[in-house]
């Protein structure tokens, strides 16, 4: 059984035409070193390239122990290039290489050499990319599997998929586990062992158990506005411990930077302009989220939340939390001006999209505080309402398209 990726496929065959470095980066088990060394491999084969004009070269194995000294590795994949044909270098883990942007840099002036490398997230993140390869390399940003990668290979009913799927994620190796029990113990220890261990080492963290703590109180709030400040103050009221803003916003790039989470910034849909605090925090994976706190508050709305922004990521967009303000009056009649939420403004070249999500959707009430955002938006672009029930989607009488959410993952409506 196999996970195709053929959104990612698509962007590395796609970069095949870039003469820059090809860097695979994403949270650590979310299948990279399986993308290029099995699947683009496999790719490149059945397209004519010749067996030894591939050079794969796993750096985490310890056959390989001997070319993780940058010159070594260089003079190996140099005495591999024995003729001017087009060889494609694959590079996994390319992290256990000291001083391996030197070797990168390198690899950008051999003509006939496409180089593509895969990194851990404890010494190779996207902000380290930025840094050393900044206008030589070309990012792929790979995700767990969405909802539809994860049915489409695993099949059987949509409901029931669906709801293993909101309790253990989209790590790959995850979803091929056969019991609950072995993957609620694989997602605790991956989460303690590899993703905390691999952050606590590479950034000194001086207050480790605050650091953990941390990442509880965020996977207890995912989609909830929240900014450093308000946190230190959760820290002093409930544990009676004092960490700084600071700090708190350092800890939290530290997860940003190693994929763990993702930030949604507040934008004014009508002022067109962004709102610098608070935010809203999403996790990468909802299996590592639920792992954090235990599996405890599996609750539906929240994470159904989460895996919409996550599908919009994996999507392509860039997705912010709107604000749209309204001008109402106040129970004695006076005129306030009133701040209403849209979940998700979804951009992506010019086509934007307003979403907001939905698990209930039957309450009248309910309903009407859900369209009220929307309506008060002054645009044309399309607005849609994610529900948790089901139904086939429609549109309503205020033009907005409604989709049941299974639809809405299986389906690519934007």
């Amino acid at each position: 059984m196999e996970f195709k990726r053929e959104r990612y496929l698509q962007q590395l065959i796609t970069s095949m035409e870039s003469p820059l470095i090809k860097v695979v980066t994403g949270i650590r088990r979310a299948g990279k070193s399986y993308l290029l060394f099995n699947i683009f491999d496999r790719y490149l084969r059945e397209s004519g390239i010749p067996e030894d004009h591939i050079i794969k070269i796993a750096l985490d194995d310890m056959e390989n122990a001997s070319l993780r000294e940058k010159t070594a590795l260089y003079s190996f994949i140099r005495s591999r290039m024995v003729n001017d044909g087009k060889y494609f270098i694959l590079l996994d883990e390319i992290q256990y290489v000291n001083g391996f942007e030197d070797v990168l840099n390198s690899m950008l002036h051999i003509k006939n050499a496409d180089t593509y490398v895969t990194g851990s997230n404890s010494k190779f993140l996207s902000s380290d990319i930025i840094t050393e390869f900044r206008g030589r390399s070309d990012e792929i940003r790979i995700y767990p599997l969405t909802f539809k990668e994860y049915y489409e290979e695993l099949g059987g009913d949509r409901r029931d998929r669906l709801d293993e799927y909101m309790r253990f994620g989209g790590l790959p190796i995850v979803a091929l586990m056969s019991s609950d029990e072995r993957k609620i113990s694989y997602l605790k220890g991956v989460g303690e062992k590899i993703y905390l261990s691999d952050l606590k080492q590479r950034h000194n963290i001086k207050n480790p158990t605050e650091f953990e703590e941390l990442l509880d109180i965020l996977a207890s709030g995912i989609g909830t506005l929240t900014n450093a400040q308000k946190l230190s103050n959760t820290f002093k009221t409930m544990n009676h411990t004092t960490i700084s803003a600071n700090t708190i916003k350092k800890y939290i790039d530290y997860y940003t930077d190693a994929f763990i989470i993702n930030r949604a910034r507040r934008y004014d849909v009508k002022g067109k302009r962004y709102i610098s605090t608070p935010a809203k925090y999403y996790f990468c994976d909802i299996g590592l989220r639920n792992a954090i706190i235990d599996f405890r508050q599996i609750e539906p709305t929240h994470i159904m939340e989460n895996m919409i922004y996550n599908e919009l990521i994996a999507r392509g967009f860039q997705v912010d939390v709107g604000v749209v303000e309204i001008n109402t009056q106040n129970e004695k009649g006076h005129g306030v001006r009133k701040q209403l939420e849209v979940d998700f403004v979804a951009n992506k070249g010019y086509n934007r999209y307003y979403i907001q999500s939905a698990y209930s959707y039957f309450d009248e009430s309910k309903i009407a505080r859900e369209k009220a955002s929307l309506i008060s938006i002054p645009d044309s672009f399309q607005k849609i309402i994610v529900k948790g029930d089901s139904g086939l989607p429609y549109r309503d009488d205020n033009g907005f398209m409604i989709y049941n959410l299974i639809h809405f993952l299986l389906n690519d409506f934007i």
